[in-house]
């Protein structure tokens, strides 16, 4: 299986990298998986909502160029639907059973994705109701694309 995290921004703090560069090595057996860092588009605070809107729909922009076609992808939006890790397990197990064999999970900037990447999402996903910085959202989600993989397969890791 092939897994793109496309992710708006990049890393800046080092204990965030670390956790990062330490599940992409958990992953290597299970799954190529790739970051992918999208360009953020900068705006002087305080947005007006159609400044809001113009860096959304540039980041959007660059997202969906990076997208194969043949890629499910999955969005993370707190409008989306969440899932326990056993849930998240099984759709993967189900994807990669019926063909699917990429994967694209997408992380938005500060200010979250715009209408054109969550039209061509296949699912959106939520980890909760709450907000996150969108830079710990890649280290969550790989370490649930890790327990997902161990679940799969039954090994030691999923308590």
């Amino acid at each position: 299986m092939r897994i793109h995290l496309l992710a708006v921004g990049k890393i800046k703090e080092k204990y965030l990298a670390q956790g990062i560069r330490e599940y992409l090595k958990r992953l290597q057996p299970y799954a190529k998986t790739e970051i992918i860092e999208i360009a953020e588009e900068k705006g002087q605070e305080p947005l007006s909502e159609s400044e809001l809107e113009h860096i959304k729909q540039k980041e959007g922009e660059r997202i969906l160029n990076r997208i194969s076609p043949q890629s499910h992808v999955i969005a993370l939006a707190i409008q989306g639907s969440p899932l326990s890790s056993e849930e998240l397990a099984q759709q993967m197990e189900q994807l990669a059973t019926f063909g699917t064999s990429h994967l694209t999970f997408i992380i938005g900037g500060s200010y979250g994705l715009s209408p054109d990447v969550l039209k061509r999402a296949d699912q959106l996903l939520s980890f909760s109701r709450m907000t996150f910085p969108h830079q710990l959202m890649r280290l969550i989600l790989l370490e649930q694309v890790y327990r997902a993989f161990k679940i799969i397969r039954g090994e030691s890791y999923h308590k």
